[in-house]
């Protein structure tokens, strides 16, 4: 059983979202997952010039981890996402739209960042989900 969450998108007063919750609260466990890279099950850089093949790599891996973890992305309530290039927001956007419900978004923080660990990595994500509850 997993706890509850409860997604407050755009409460009153706040300013307008694309794609993400102002705030998330939750019940029950959480898992915290590490920072997910756009590399395969090979340790292969997946997509290196190409932004929208990077961020489907990143999710496949965010998939992964959380379902190690008996979670799933339903059940993420706050993303942090690093960019190298702004420009590539939109890739990101497009293929986060694809793997999240645009109804009950996670909370999500966004930071430019000047490099990451491995100079083509163009996007990196880490995630905190709700853990499958004991009982």
């Amino acid at each position: 059983m997993i706890g509850a969450m409860d997604h407050f998108v755009r409460p009153s007063g706040s300013p307008p979202v694309n794609g993400y919750s102002h705030a998330v609260a939750f019940t029950g466990a959480m898992v915290a997952v590490s920072g997910q890279v756009p590399v395969d099950a090979d340790g292969n850089l997946v997509g290196k010039e190409d932004a929208e093949a990077q961020v489907r790599q990143v999710y496949a891996n965010l998939t992964t981890a959380l379902e190690a973890a008996g979670s799933g992305l339903e059940h993420v309530v706050k993303l942090t996402v690093y960019l190298t290039d702004l420009d590539d927001l939109g890739a990101f956007r497009k293929v986060r739209d694809e793997y999240q419900d645009a109804e009950n978004p996670p909370a999500c923080s966004l930071v430019r960042v000047a490099g990451l660990v491995h100079p083509d990595f163009r996007v990196e994500v880490d995630a905190l989900a709700v853990a499958p509850s004991a009982g």
